[in-house]
């Protein structure tokens, strides 16, 4: 399920299935439950892409982390973490409200994808009415700042942590289609190489239109 961060940070760890089950018909519901949301590229560990994802892309001061801690995970406020990126559009800022009391639509993930001492942070910005996906970020801490090194603002997305790789995954439409049902989507799995996220071969899953049958993995051209 989606998660709704209040003004004080908590982790989320955010599944695409949130997002399908705000967008998607019933019957596209059945068929993700059925495929168990892996988007073809197998089971998600913690917790698309476009012209628009760019690596270093602005610094942002870290917010106060929690107490030291052993392991590398480090608590960020993912709220104030966007509101400050002078990377994230003017847009996504200006939809970043709280959808209940100080409750905000934005999902959280922590996981090692950069190599870095501290756990990288992804971070999905939703909608509160259909919880769609309007941005997705990657912060990497920089000795003490986390930075923005990825970034996707062309929606419905939704990126999470895959097996040490970072996956993003976004719906596309055919014409005719309502926006409650997609024609499919289109998974990218990135590989951290050179001190940036390079893209893999991606895999375009195409929804079935009867009841009862998952999604069918085609290869992306």
């Amino acid at each position: 399920m989606r998660g709704l961060t209040g003004h004080g940070p908590r982790q989320a760890r955010g599944s695409w299935l949130a997002v399908i089950a705000a967008v998607a018909s019933v019957t596209a519901l059945a068929l993700f439950v059925t495929a168990c949301g892996t988007g073809g590229l197998g089971a998600r560990d913690e917790g698309p892409a476009h012209a628009s994802a760019v690596a270093g892309a602005g610094a942002v001061a870290s917010p106060s982390p929690s107490p030291s801690d052993p392991d590398k995970y480090r608590k960020v406020d993912a709220v104030q973490l966007i509101k400050h990126d002078p990377a994230v559009s003017a847009t996504v800022k200006r939809e970043l409200k709280p959808c209940s009391g100080d409750e905000y639509p934005v999902d959280v993930s922590y996981g090692d994808l950069t190599g870095s001492a501290v756990d990288d942070v992804v971070v999905n910005v939703l909608t509160c009415a259909d919880a769609v996906g309007i941005g997705s970020y990657v912060y990497q801490d920089d000795s003490g700042t986390f930075k923005n090194v990825f970034r996707t603002e062309e929606s419905p997305v939704y990126a999470e942590i895959d097996q040490g790789r970072l996956s993003v995954t976004r719906q596309y439409y055919e014409k005719g289609d309502p926006i409650s049902s997609p024609s499919g989507e289109i998974v990218t799995p990135y590989s951290w190489k050179a001190g940036r996220f390079a893209p893999g071969k991606s895999v375009r899953n195409e929804y079935s239109k009867s009841a009862g049958q998952v999604p069918t993995p085609v290869p992306d051209s």
